[in-house]
């Protein structure tokens, strides 16, 4: 798998003597590098990628690749020059770059290559770097993201690039690196952001699971924060199990998930995504496997997941009807006497009796996928406002016991 490292490069401020400002960067093993202008040099000789792809705009600090940090020789002096002279005058080109992109490969042992970037000043210049950035890299490499150098909007917008090339490219990004310059000290600690990448990625999948329902959205962001594989292996199961409505099995893999992460030592990030992810797994903690459903129920409702709303609804007040009658809820000849026998006790009562048809019609016609034979129930499947009314009402009934 290749590995690629990008990295901006910037314009730092020269000291008197008119050299670009360096600093020594400390990283969080102990080593410090001898003073650099340019981080980038640093990461490379720690990551050893495949390839460097080093972006800026016309005006960043190009004249310093060949006549700062790096000792390129006699290579390309024209070249060089032609550099120098456009990088005073910020108005370095694309060309002017690809020139000098074999010097720095030869120099350096990977492949280099220089890139202009927009300067990200509106939208459309912003979306266009991630557009870039698809552009050069190629499917499923292993990415670092170097962030320190350039305009200080910059790292919000490659964050958001690694984000993208995750989706788009399969990139593994493997960290986020950035360097926070100490004038006092003239060191700069080098930090790693991949935890705020993670943590976005975790919000992202809680907004999924707000869409889906489907636990398996959070397994990425469990797997690289280090949880264990049998816990993992649990909420799988679990998001299987619910999928398939069979509420017994999912409770059981999904309380070992909550058993699973409250007895490990989560890392920042996780600690605050916990919450988040037990909240939307409280309806297990219901003492009845009844209320558990209704719970499911009203979780997608609220989704707009009529079609599973309308399921769980229909196998809460049977599920009810069942344990009234102290029916095993897995033996379905027992199941269906005791749905017959609750039938026959509410045709004296007319309002229950006509909600429960309600909810069993409109059961059979979204499990059928047909129009529906009675006029509310058409109602309702030919007008999303009608049958949100309608879900809405009949959720409450259960809510309420006053179905079954």
């Amino acid at each position: 798998m290749t590995t690629t490292l990008i990295t901006v490069l910037g314009r730092p401020g020269k000291d008197a003597s008119g050299q670009y400002r360096r600093a020594s960067y400390a990283f969080a093993n102990g080593k410090k590098t001898e003073p650099l202008a340019f981080f980038g040099w640093a990461l490379n000789e720690l990551i050893r990628p495949d390839r460097m792809v080093i972006i800026g705009t016309s005006g960043s600090a190009w004249d310093h690749l060949v006549e700062g940090d790096l000792d390129l020789g006699d290579s390309g002096l024209l070249d060089r020059e032609a550099l120098i002279d456009a990088s005073s005058r910020k108005s370095v080109t694309q060309d002017h770059l690809d020139k000098l992109s074999p010097y720095l490969s030869k120099t350096l042992g990977c492949s280099v290559e220089l890139k202009i970037i927009p300067h990200a000043q509106n939208e459309h210049q912003q979306i266009a770097i991630l557009e870039l950035l698809a552009k050069w890299l190629g499917d499923n490499e292993t990415v670092h993201i170097d962030v320190t150098h350039g305009f200080r909007h910059l790292p919000m917008i490659l964050l958001l690039a690694a984000l993208y090339l995750r989706r788009i490219k399969n990139a593994h990004i493997e960290k986020v690196w950035y360097a926070a310059f100490d004038p006092d000290t003239n060191e700069a600690p080098v930090l790693d952001l991949s935890g705020l990448l993670r943590l976005a990625e975790g919000l992202q999948a809680v907004s999924s699971y707000d869409a889906d329902g489907n636990y398996s959205v959070f397994i990425p962001i469990l797997e690289q924060s280090g949880v264990p594989s049998d816990i993992i292996d649990a909420l799988r199961q679990g998001a299987y199990y619910e999928n398939i409505l069979n509420v017994g099995a999912a409770t059981a893999q999904l309380r070992r998930v909550n058993s699973g992460l409250q007895s490990i030592a989560l890392n920042p990030e996780m600690e605050l995504l916990y919450p988040l992810i037990q909240e939307r797994m409280q309806w297990v903690n219901e003492d009845k496997q009844f209320q558990k459903i209704t719970r499911l129920a009203r979780g997608a409702f609220e989704r707009r997941d009529y079609l599973r709303a309308i399921l769980y609804a229909y196998e809460s007040v049977i599920t009810r009807i069942c344990q009234q009658q102290k029916v095993d809820i897995n033996d379905f000849d027992g199941r269906e006497q005791a749905r017959t026998e609750y039938q026959d006790q509410i045709k004296r009562s007319p309002e229950i009796r006509s909600r429960y048809e309600l909810l069993k019609n409109l059961r059979n016609q979204v499990a059928h996928g047909t129009r529906g034979s009675k006029r509310e129930v058409q109602q309702a499947l030919l007008n999303e406002e009608k049958m949100h009314t309608v879900i809405d009402g009949l959720i409450r009934d259960i809510e309420n016991g006053r179905l079954p």
